[in-house]
């Protein structure tokens, strides 16, 4: 696959930027504010780099785990009185999971054609 092409890299980006950005809409506190623009920000770099280099199979189960951390923040950070940045971390990290599980196959194939 060719660098800058993967629709799931795109989406990743999308939603790291949207949760990245989210504090500035949705009423927050100190501490969401941080973990959301924290993992915003990790998210778009992971998937601006997984853009660029299509092969790396690790990134698209990065976006997965960062999907995780996403959803399960709300309850482990304590900020599920929230609602709108609850929710913002529910959907961010549902997408993100889904996204990058659904690109692992895809990235291995294309790291199995560069191999050969």
């Amino acid at each position: 696959m060719q660098k800058w092409q993967r629709w799931q890299d795109w989406t990743a980006l999308v939603v790291g930027v949207y949760a990245f950005l989210a504090p500035i809409w949705t009423t927050t506190d100190t501490k969401t504010t941080w973990t959301m623009v924290i993992l915003g920000v990790i998210t778009a770099a992971a998937s601006l780099w997984s853009l660029a280099s299509p092969a790396d199979e690790a990134l698209e189960y990065g976006h997965a785990v960062l999907g995780v951390l996403f959803f399960i923040a709300p309850w482990v950070l304590g900020f599920t009185a929230l609602t709108g940045m609850a929710w913002t971390a529910w959907i961010v990290g549902i997408i993100a999971f889904i996204v990058g599980v659904w690109a692992v196959p895809v990235s291995h194939h294309a790291h199995t054609v560069t191999a050969h």
